[in-house]
């Protein structure tokens, strides 16, 4: 042990003692110096044994589950029925759990979807229903604070960012991120779930595309134009061609051929 003054150590073991038994106050000085000495023997051995301890491994947090975070948030009951029908949900489960795929989801509360058109989803197909929900999931894990470095068109799990697709364009001002689709601008409401491969925030308004309520109407094929004599034919002009050129060598051949027939009848 190191060396420790014998008044502290007088004081220190009598302070220990004390809450032990009353009687060490009535022990002689001796007695007690050794009664200190087994106190701090004792104390010693106890936090070498406790240190030697391994200390227990936090237990693994449980699985990523996007119904059970929305669930518990409250107030997306349309938005989860729509993520388990297409079965979205299961497959946001097994990449989120199984891969280190990250995602941000952009729930639409359930006033968004009171506010919309009568029968707006049930006349979608089941394709429809589930581009629009891939729709509101973008395939990387955003926090609020990066939306600024997105580049726009931003793709979604819907398509790319080609024509006939399905992209979203997204811009910062300050600490407010606003979403267009062609047919829809909102914000960003707060933050529903965030770690390092997802982040769930909420939006006021349903993310309609423009490719499924609006689409581009599609160009009608007009009359076919007839085509000359020899057109189909990538040949036809040249032929005719030479059929001319052939004439009119012929005629000057011939008009060759009577010039010297009428010079040899004056000749003889």
């Amino acid at each position: 042990f190191p060396a420790f003054p014998s008044k502290l150590v007088a004081e220190t073991t009598i302070s220990v003692a004390l809450s032990i038994d009353d009687r060490f106050l009535y022990l002689s000085k001796t007695d007690k110096l050794q009664t200190a000495t087994v106190v701090l023997v004792f104390l010693f051995r106890h936090s070498v044994t406790t240190l030697a301890q391994p200390t227990a491994a936090p237990s693994p947090p449980g699985p990523t589950d996007i119904v059970k975070i929305l669930t518990k948030a409250h107030g997306y009951s349309v938005f989860i029925r729509l993520l388990k029908s297409t079965g979205l949900a299961e497959q946001l489960y097994g990449q989120l759990n199984n891969s280190n795929i990250g995602f941000t989801i952009f729930a639409p509360v359930d006033s968004a979807f009171s506010n919309l058109k009568a029968g707006t989803i049930n006349s979608l197909s089941d394709l429809q229903r589930t581009e629009l929900i891939q729709f509101h999931i973008l395939n990387t894990m955003v926090a609020l604070s990066n939306f600024q470095t997105l580049s726009n068109p931003v793709p979604t799990e819907a398509g790319d960012t080609s024509d006939g697709e399905f992209p979203l364009n997204v811009t910062t001002a300050g600490n407010q991120v606003n979403i267009s689709t062609g047919l829809v601008d909102t914000t960003l409401g707060g933050t529903i779930y965030l770690d390092n491969q997802l982040a769930i925030y909420q939006v006021d308004k349903v993310l309609l595309p423009l490719d499924i309520f609006s689409p581009k109407p599609k160009v009608a094929a007009g009359p076919k134009l007839s085509k000359p004599d020899g057109a189909d034919s990538p040949s036809g002009g040249v032929v005719a061609a030479k059929v001319g050129a052939s004439g009119a060598m012929c005629l000057r051949r011939n008009g060759m051929l009577l010039s010297i027939g009428v010079a040899m009848a004056a000749f003889f």
